[in-house]
């Protein structure tokens, strides 16, 4: 028996994936990560099927909230009420409609969401990942920036010191819906930069992946979104997954459980382009902008004790 720690799995791919991950690898407990009582209502559905899943609380938007997150899962692994963890997914994620919302730390929100929690729970973690382990974070490939990947919805990164990107108002034109697709599309570059430098730091036989699931509607990602973005995401992209365009939320969930559980084999560091290993980005690889990251977000959550 083995824990496997979730984010984002209450409704979307995420949630699908859990269900896959517990039935094809039932030797594991999983501890999902949510805000309100979304968490315990799927893990009770779970139990209900046989899987074995409880719900911790977690605004991941909240820097005190997730170190009690993750404090809570240390007590729980000390008192052994759970068996050794030996994974993470990373699947929340965050868009909203300009790039001036801010966290009751005074961090841009979709940057928070993200990035800093990731960074958060992994390092409060990683001393109790076992060898060997598998961490797996949810990407996007609108980091390319470009229309073959983003169909010209989302804009591409724009990259500036990671001081800034934390902010509120990093973007032209903040208050605008491009601003905080801008910020999305960043924090996803800054999500694969950050998958990088984890490889190089983390102990062998603890391995780290990121994983993009193309374009699905309906996953609620659009959920801060004006009533007619939200309309045509809902109501007309659907059509696009009958499309190389575009991927359903069942069949993206279960690529993101076969990542998860191994089936889809991947050296420490790479990048899963849906059901393969693929380059991500040319501008993806910067050590010297990866090391930079790192350093910024170290000293951002040190500076934000519980």
């Amino acid at each position: 028996m083995h824990t496997l720690v979730m984010t984002g799995a209450t409704r979307g791919i995420g949630r699908v994936a859990a269900r896959e991950i517990l039935r094809t690898a039932p030797d594991t407990r999983l501890l999902l990560l949510a805000r309100g009582h979304a968490g315990a209502q799927v893990c009770a559905e779970l139990a209900g099927a046989g899987f074995a899943a409880s719900a911790v609380p977690a605004d991941l938007s909240s820097l005190s909230s997730t170190r009690a997150a993750a404090q809570q899962i240390h007590d729980l692994l000390d008192r052994g009420e759970v068996p050794p963890l030996a994974g993470f997914v990373g699947n929340a994620g965050m868009q909203y409609t300009d790039d001036l919302t801010a966290t009751d730390d005074g961090l841009e929100a979709t940057f928070a969401v993200n990035v800093v929690a990731n960074h958060l729970l992994l390092g409060l973690l990683s001393d109790r990942f076992v060898v060997p382990s598998r961490i797996v974070i949810t990407v996007s490939d609108t980091h390319f920036g470009d229309f073959r990947h983003n169909l010209g919805m989302v804009p591409g990164p724009v990259w500036h010191h990671p001081d800034a990107l934390a902010r509120p108002g990093a973007f032209a034109d903040p208050a605008s819906v491009a601003a905080g697709r801008t910020a999305y599309s960043t924090s996803k570059l800054a999500m694969i930069h950050l998958v990088h430098e984890y490889a190089r730091r983390l102990p062998a036989g603890v391995e780290i992946l990121s994983y993009n699931p193309g374009f699905v509607p309906g996953t609620g990602l659009t959920r801060n979104a004006g009533a007619l973005a939200r309309f045509a995401v809902r109501r007309i992209a659907p059509l696009l997954t009958l499309t190389p365009l575009a991927t359903g939320p069942r069949t993206a969930g279960a690529r993101l459980a076969a990542v998860v559980t191994g089936d889809l084999e991947a050296a420490t560091g790479s990048y899963i382009d849906r059901d393969r290993v693929a380059d991500s980005a040319p501008a993806s690889y910067d050590p010297g902008r990866e090391s930079e990251l790192w350093d910024h977000l170290q000293c951002l959550v040190a500076a934000h004790p519980s």
